[in-house]
């Protein structure tokens, strides 16, 4: 589906990551995991990206993309949007979505989180007893996105979130969780079943090519992957 829409709120997620909040049409379907083009007019010229959904499809009247603000050209001009400006959504695409397993392990670093955040939304909304275990990796305790949600997703019995903090002292924050980056060990104490679960992984594409090497020497073959190269 292709559609011209309208931002309804921009949401600031952590110092340099903000959530974009659209109206989405009547009718407008999509699966937790997938993503969608946005088009916008920079310097008279159109230009499109594609942003994983933040939102579930339980989220009803709205579709909303998060994303780590940098200095290319088309993420400056989203942070330039305001309440009422217009953008084209086209979409949905995308076969990294949640598949219905019985047990499921995330592994995930900075706003590689997005998808994760959609398919936990959409388990929790919708009731599912899907257990899931998320580990996830930023840099310091401000990076990290919808921390508050994850709190609270956490409470849920059949989901636990696990954060670790890479440069934990960075900022002068104080931070009592686990440090240090995901790794095969990591896995290990963290998801001591974790040949029972359904593994996906998603973040920078460094991050990603080291959780499928770790993965691999675990011997775990039901993976499913997502790179979030950014821009």
């Amino acid at each position: 589906m292709k559609f011209e829409t309208e931002v309804l709120d921009i949401i600031q997620r952590t110092p340099d990551s903000k959530s974009f909040r659209f109206a989405a049409p009547k009718g407008f379907v999509y699966l937790a995991g997938q993503y969608f083009f946005v088009t916008l007019k920079i310097n008279g010229q159109e230009k499109t990206k594609h942003f994983s959904f933040s939102t579930s499809p339980t989220e009803k009247g709205y579709i909303e993309f998060t994303k780590k603000i940098t200095d290319s050209e088309f993420s400056k001009a989203l942070d330039g949007l305001r309440k009422g400006d217009l953008a084209r959504i086209m979409g949905p695409e995308g076969k990294f979505v949640y598949g219905g397993e019985k047990k499921l392990a995330f592994l995930s670093g900075g706003i590689g989180i997005t998808p994760l955040r959609s398919m936990m939304k959409y388990v929790v909304d919708g009731g599912i007893k899907t257990d899931i275990i998320l580990l996830y990796s930023n840099k310091t305790p401000v990076d990290i996105v919808f921390k508050e949600e994850l709190e609270d997703f956490d409470k849920k019995p059949n989901i636990r979130i696990v954060n670790t903090i890479t440069s934990p002292d960075a900022l002068g924050a104080q931070w009592n969780g686990m440090i240090g980056r995901i790794d095969e060990s990591v896995i290990r104490k963290e998801i001591p079943d974790f040949r029972e679960r359904a593994f996906y992984v998603c973040g920078p594409p460094v991050m990603v090519e080291a959780m499928l090497d770790a993965l691999k020497r675990l011997n775990v073959e039901n993976i499913r992957k997502e790179n979030f190269s950014g821009y």
